[in-house]
């Protein structure tokens, strides 16, 4: 292997880009904040990258701390790679790149790939929001004709552990892809446009709900606080 390259720059900026500089990384990195990913997973879901390039670069991602690998528990023989504390930490980072690039959102072009978890890091400081808002805490599915994913809210503080198989607990919030395991607080249904104007600032969750491009369903504090955000 050639030895890895850097900008030799004593920037704080430099060193984080010798990290995740790479093509590839930090969608890898998106991927694995979802929760632990099996390699075959990792790859139907970044549509474009060779299987050497993966490889490659979970193994950057191994060898700099950002990531690890590990078998799940008998009867299952798979491996998965999951997040370290210092992986998971790019998630505000990743938060701030989808809000800036959500002004490029715009009409879906014909050879763009989409996945519904996709949408998680754009819409999961709005959802957030509105959840602290009101003080209302628990599970909110959110439905798209792409798919469906899960972020669950807490009022509280919590700590950056509780990973579990598919989804991941970062301070006040976690999320994973796919229906939400236990039970939805509340549902959030919607198509993709309503969540790239949700995105990009255009549309609060309060107005897509009264203009009908937003449905919420359930009766708890959290449904109530997303249908008057």
């Amino acid at each position: 292997m050639p030895p890895r390259r850097s900008y030799d720059q004593y920037c704080a900026a430099a060193r984080a880009l010798d990290a995740v500089g790479d093509r590839w990384t930090l969608l890898i990195v998106r991927e694995l904040l979802v929760g632990p990913r099996r390699y075959t997973d990792l790859h139907a879901d970044l549509p474009g990258v060779s299987t050497d390039v993966l490889a490659s670069r979970l193994k950057d991602m191994e060898q700099r701390g950002l990531a690890t690998r590990r078998r799940l528990p008998a009867p299952s023989a798979a491996y998965v790679y999951e997040l370290t504390g210092s992986g998971r930490a790019l998630l505000p980072v990743l938060e701030a790149l989808a809000e800036w690039g959500a002004p490029a959102l715009e009409e879906r072009r014909p050879t763009d790939a989409v996945r519904a978890h996709w949408f998680a890091l754009p819409l999961l400081r709005h959802l957030a929001a509105a959840g602290a808002g009101a003080g209302a805490e628990g599970t909110v599915e959110v439905r798209l004709d792409e798919g469906c994913f899960h972020v669950r809210l807490a009022a509280g503080e919590q700590s950056h552990g509780g990973q579990t198989y598919g989804e991941q607990t970062y301070g006040e919030r976690t999320y994973g892809d796919g229906p939400a395991p236990d039970g939805a607080d509340a549902t959030l249904t919607l198509d993709a446009g309503a969540c790239v104007a949700v995105s990009r600032g255009e549309l609060t969750l309060g107005q897509g709900v009264r203009d009908g491009r937003i449905e919420v369903t359930g009766d708890s504090v959290l449904a109530k606080a997303l249908r008057e955000a």
